[in-house]
């Protein structure tokens, strides 16, 4: 039950938080993503989330396996991650069956 109040309170935040910062970006998604990357000091950041990002899409792939969820459902999940990171692994989990989710 922690983590379920714990995961809804991180997505409803930090997707809150990324509508806003995205609302007053003054640049688009991906030439922000391109700036960010052609620095190797905040590169080596991006990498490490992308790192972290690719082995939360695996646990969530393998755990929608062991549910016997189709290819079609993890995929909302994968593009959330690919694209913003943290809101793909916390809406699973979110979405996740209270009796699956006792046992993480």
């Amino acid at each position: 039950m922690k983590l379920r109040i714990t995961s809804i309170t991180l997505l409803f935040l930090f997707t809150g938080y990324t509508i806003f910062t995205m609302s007053i970006a003054q640049q688009s998604l991906l030439s922000f993503g391109y700036q960010l990357i052609s620095s190797p000091d905040t590169a080596q950041v991006v990498f490490d989330l992308y790192i972290m990002a690719f082995l939360a899409m695996v646990w969530m792939y393998d755990d929608c396996k062991n549910l016997g969820k189709s290819n079609m459902y993890f995929l909302p999940f994968m593009l959330l991650t690919l694209v913003f990171v943290s809101i793909g692994p916390l809406l699973y989990l979110v979405l996740k069956p209270s009796a699956e989710l006792s046992k993480i």
